[in-house]
């Protein structure tokens, strides 16, 4: 019997081309539709999927009975709309975050799919990633003694403003909203008080580094530090990205290269160090979680919600609207901006590249 899935791909950037490879890996998938207005993006699917039907029309791919699920990677101020197309036709979706472009609007669309029985999830991919997991284990186990602190870092030299944001919000919204959530994961409580410094780099209007430190509900303390502004002009860029996770006991920690990830366990009564390959995206990971569920019937519960994804949105944003009322100093000019974009557009080696 075939069990590979039907499903649509409805945007086709960076993101699309990442599920379309860990699907056609996966051989769970038949990529019925590959959906883009962009004629390069169709000309490149069709090379690369050559069974798939290539169209510009959204609704081709919604009238299509067969297709049982789609992915939505193209701008989030289409998201709601395809959503609802996707729920009212009875089609499982996968979502980049945020699932739409404003609060009000996710919030409705939460409330959408949570009535709904179709199966629902995002890509919020830390919660995929093999050492975030390895270090919950660890505090479940009881060997850090009661979670106290939460650190959070991560700061490289992309993406750079301009370069895909417009849609998803300053750097701290776009990219910070994975670690606004994998903190709240750790703590397993909701966030409660906040303040927030940024930093408009380069004169830019919106801030592209910000950090933000306050307490869960539990008590739990946090911070987060966040921004595409380390080193873009660098001779050889480099990056600092890290989870600290310190307990009454003992300590949890990660660094990672990109390529591999290393976590250190230092516990009450085990000493370890583990080292893997990074992972990326792990889109694999949620691809293989999704598959499973739409072919058992029942939701796996390790995959993101649409309402967690809107509880990080809405802390981002909350975030920088605390930054706005401080402070928020302008350093730099807009033309050192210019000298990172265009360093961007012939860089082969680096980091968060637009192919």
């Amino acid at each position: 019997m075939n069990t590979k899935i039907k499903v649509g791909l409805i945007g086709f950037g960076r993101m699309g081309r990442f599920y379309l490879q860990e699907m056609l890996r996966s051989e769970r998938w038949n990529i019925s539709y590959v959906c883009d207005t962009n004629p390069h993006a169709l000309e490149l699917a069709k090379q690369l999927s050559p069974e798939s039907k290539v169209t510009t029309n959204e609704q081709d791919v919604f009238d299509d009975d067969d297709v049982q699920a789609v992915v939505l990677c193209a701008l989030a101020d289409s998201r709601k709309r395809q959503i609802e197309k996707a729920i009212a036709t009875g089609k499982h979706v996968i979502a980049e975050k945020p699932i739409t472009d404003t609060i009000e609007k996710e919030w409705e669309i939460v409330e959408v799919a949570e009535k709904s029985t179709v199966f629902t999830t995002v890509n919020l991919y830390l919660r995929n990633a093999w050492y975030h997991n390895r270090i919950l284990k660890f505090i479940e186990a009881g060997e850090i003694g009661e979670l106290a602190i939460i650190r959070v870092c991560h700061l490289t030299p992309g993406l750079a403003p301009g370069e895909g944001h417009e849609h998803e919000g300053p750097s701290f919204h776009d990219c910070g909203m994975h670690y606004v959530d994998i903190a709240r994961r750790y703590a397993q409580s909701e966030y409660k008080t906040v303040h927030a410094q940024a930093v408009r780099m380069w004169s830019y209007q919106d801030p592209w580094w910000l950090q933000c430190h306050g307490t869960f509900a539990n008590g739990v303390v946090f911070d987060i530090t966040q921004g595409h502004v380390y080193g873009q002009l660098s001779k050889d860029q480099t990056h600092n990205s890290y989870i600290d996770v310190i307990g009454t006991k003992g300590i949890a920690r990660m660094t990672h290269d990109f390529v591999t990830a290393t976590v250190e366990l230092r516990g009450v009564t085990q000493t370890i160090r583990e080292e893997k390959p990074f992972g990326g995206k792990n889109i694999d990971i949620l691809c293989d979680l999704f598959a499973d569920s739409i072919l058992s019937g029942k939701r796996n519960p390790n995959l993101p919600t649409f309402r967690d994804s809107a509880i990080a949105s809405a802390f981002a944003w909350e975030c920088l609207a605390d930054a706005a009322r401080h402070e928020m100093p302008a350093i730099g000019n807009l033309q050192t901006l210019d000298e990172i974009i265009e360093r961007r557009r012939t860089l082969t080696n680096g980091y968060g590249l637009l192919k």
